[in-house]
């Protein structure tokens, strides 16, 4: 078994006429989601996770607040595609489960082509965690959708 869980960065603070959309910090709402994500989270988390960010300040701040190691990795930057991102996470033939936390449309485009939607079929609402798992069943090879939750409901 392996687990995918994609986490897309809390609420964050509108891009300035000359702000880099990457230095985006999140909001004060944006900081509760992800205290209350990572609380969540930090429950249900196996031992030797990996957990992966978008170098982005809001994914940065988002992933901080699971007080885990987590690396950056461009390849997660806003404009991504769904195979970089699955090449990267190892998905799936990595053993155990990785954290991704990134960005729309590139996490809700993984979500779809797992579950066999059309890419323009699935969004993920910021703060919000999707988790799945990839399992063999005699011959077959399936992605199952574990959990979905966020911040809201918590």
């Amino acid at each position: 078994m392996t687990d995918l869980i994609l986490w897309r960065h809390a609420e964050a603070e509108n891009a300035g006429e000359n702000e880099d959309d990457l230095d985006r910090p999140l909001t004060q709402r944006g900081e509760k989601q992800a205290a209350r994500m990572a609380v969540w989270l930090d429950r249900q988390l196996p031992d030797g996770l990996r957990v992966l960010a978008s170098p982005a300040r809001r994914t940065e701040q988002t992933a901080k607040a699971l007080g885990r190691k987590y690396k950056l990795r461009a390849e997660l930057l806003p404009g991504g595609q769904p195979d970089e991102l699955l090449e990267l996470a190892q998905w799936p033939r990595s053993r155990g489960a990785v954290l991704i936390v990134g960005h729309q449309p590139m996490l809700g485009q993984t979500v779809a082509r797992l579950l066999g939607l059309r890419a323009d079929e699935c969004s993920i609402r910021k703060g919000a965690v999707w988790w799945l798992r990839h399992r063999q069943r005699q011959d077959a090879s399936e992605t199952i959708l574990l959990a979905v939750q966020s911040p809201e409901f918590l």
